[in-house]
């Protein structure tokens, strides 16, 4: 493990958010003793910020706020590694860039002392606590902080104040296909939506129907449970999954990032199916099988 990694982990999540609030709170508060004033020039962003696409007409409505009201949370800066008169952006560059539409030559800082690692780490977080952040991205974050930082679920909730079954239930969304995860990030389907066609052999398909006809969740979660198996399985009626089986596929999928199924026969036994998209995935499978991963 790297040096990095584990100055992040033990300096953990909660002690990494102590000077994170969500943007949205606009509660006014005396300034704190550690908040200097830095010119706008000397401030330049992550070059690691997870967040790429900023919404324009989100920035001019902030950037009219601060006008009006000034900046009124501090951004997390560290000192460049390069240059110690040059501030990199750890949180807050959508305040730094609205500041620039609103002409401030200075902005509130709060300095702090963070590794590659805790910055990237960071700047997930205040990702995570942005109100209008998608639920695929906001997936693709928890993954992230497990991955990247060794994170279990049971951490990351809570140090973010969710819950467990939140987060694992959203990270099931990113074994979706990809157009599928568009549309949810374009908004034509809800995370309700999509955790409804998670478990289906052909969600791409019945996402583009729900998206046709403008089906609700309730309707969309009727749809998948009356869609007809496929006519290479048993002509046998096929007992509804239960909620437990549905979240067993779920954490087995996203661990072998390979749709599972799971058919009980009516017995004790029954079959579990993995479906691998080439030679490549087939080849990690076994690895992973036989204990070489």
């Amino acid at each position: 493990m790297s040096q990095n990694k584990r100055s992040s982990l033990g300096r953990g999540l909660s002690a990494l958010m102590a000077d994170l609030q969500p943007e949205g709170d606009t509660k006014t508060s005396e300034p704190r003793a550690d908040t200097i004033s830095v010119p706008t020039e000397q401030i330049t962003p992550n070059p690691d910020q997870p967040r790429r696409v900023f919404d324009q007409a989100s920035l001019a409505e902030l950037a009219d706020s601060i006008r009006t009201r000034g900046i009124i949370q501090p951004l997390i800066v560290r000192r460049h590694p390069d240059d110690a008169q040059i501030y990199q952006i750890v949180a807050g560059e959508r305040r730094w860039r609205a500041a620039q539409m609103a002409q401030l030559h200075e902005l509130p800082v709060l300095v702090r002392e963070f590794s590659d690692a805790e910055m990237l780490e960071v700047a997930i977080i205040e990702n995570i606590q942005r109100a209008d952040l998608n639920a695929i991205d906001e997936a693709a974050s928890y993954k992230q902080l497990m991955t990247r930082f060794g994170h279990t679920q049971e951490k990351v909730a809570e140090a973010l104040g969710k819950s467990r079954s939140h987060i694992a239930n959203l990270m099931r969304l990113l074994n979706l296909p990809d157009q599928v995860q568009e549309w949810v990030r374009e908004e034509k389907l809800s995370a309700g939506h999509a955790r409804a066609l998670v478990t289906v052999d052909n969600p791409t398909a019945l996402a583009r129907k729900v998206i046709e006809k403008d089906l609700s969740v309730r309707e969309t979660e009727a749809l998948v449970r009356k869609k007809p198996e496929p006519s290479t399985r048993s002509t046998t009626a096929q007992p509804e999954k239960d909620a437990d089986t549905r979240a067993l596929e779920g954490d087995l999928s996203a661990t072998l990032k390979m749709r599972v199924q799971i058919r009980h026969s009516g017995t004790d036994g029954g079959q579990m199916v993995i479906t691998y998209r080439d030679l490549e995935q087939l080849d990690r499978l076994c690895q992973t099988l036989s204990g070489n991963a």
